[in-house]
């Protein structure tokens, strides 16, 4: 397993400057549902060279957010990096440079959440999955089997007859899907439509946005292959590099690599 950049700084020093890599989940079953409510998952996720940079300052306060996907990123409390030290039980001054497009099932605010999680020495997997489902794979890394609610990460070891990591093209539409929304979706369609070969929210996901259909539909006639669905979307995913950005132009299209070999 390849794992996660290291910070480039201790926490010792004022300022410190961490990566925050996207994940992407190539496959996910929803096995069962808990007393709570939250759904039990069975799923493979990668981390993506694909990142957010946070400046961390151990004198600061405050969050920040720049980059070309900062709009509509929270810098209150309902931004999970806040959540994040308040469970660390550390302060600081956080700025994010959005790289990771924000709403679109890669992870971005659990990668921050995980990088100031990792900062601040945090390691507890099952608390950090209280405050968000992806944050405990974020901290770990690489490529794993992610079960319970997010929780339980298992890495898995490179496919040795793969000698290049994972590269795909990610395809994210201008929409926005809730998770909580598809989830709940998931709970209201019939058994058979639940099941999926490689992702069971598919199905859930389109019936709470029904233009992702429309988009599936162009991203297969413009590289010729069927994408498939990250999580509970927005975004779908290509294995391998296609030019398709001129074809889908109204969507943010980004080809990137897995950071171990899959």
């Amino acid at each position: 397993m390849t794992g996660l950049p290291k910070d480039s700084a201790s926490t010792t020093q004022a300022v410190c400057v961490v990566e925050a890599p996207a994940k992407l989940t190539l496959s996910l079953h929803v096995v069962g549902v808990r007393n709570d409510g939250f759904h039990l998952i069975d799923a493979e996720m990668v981390t993506l060279a694909l990142c957010d940079t946070l400046q961390i300052d151990a004198q600061g306060t405050g969050i920040s957010v720049s980059g070309p996907f900062a709009d509509g990123v929270p810098t209150g409390a309902d931004n999970l990096v806040a959540r994040a030290l308040q469970l660390a039980q550390r302060e600081a001054g956080i700025h994010i440079d959005k790289q990771i497009p924000n709403g679109g099932g890669l992870g971005g605010g659990s990668a921050d959440a995980a990088a100031v999680l990792r900062w601040a020495g945090f390691s507890d997997l099952v608390a950090a999955s209280r405050i968000g489902a992806d944050i405990a794979f974020c901290m770990v890394g690489g490529r794993a089997r992610v079960r319970g609610i997010g929780e339980v990460v298992e890495p898995v070891a490179p496919d040795p007859s793969n000698s290049e990591p994972l590269v795909v093209t990610l395809i994210v539409p201008p929409l926005f899907v809730s998770t909580p929304a598809v989830y709940r979706a998931w709970d209201e369609l019939a058994a058979p439509a639940q099941r999926a070969a490689i992702n069971d929210l598919e199905a859930a996901a389109i019936v709470v946005e029904p233009r992702l259909a429309l988009w599936r539909d162009r991203i297969r006639e413009a590289a010729g292959v069927a994408p498939t669905l990250a999580g509970s979307g927005a975004t779908w995913f290509l294995r391998g590099s296609y030019e398709v950005a001129e074809a889908l132009a109204d969507a943010t299209v980004i080809v990137t690599r897995a950071q171990s070999r899959c």
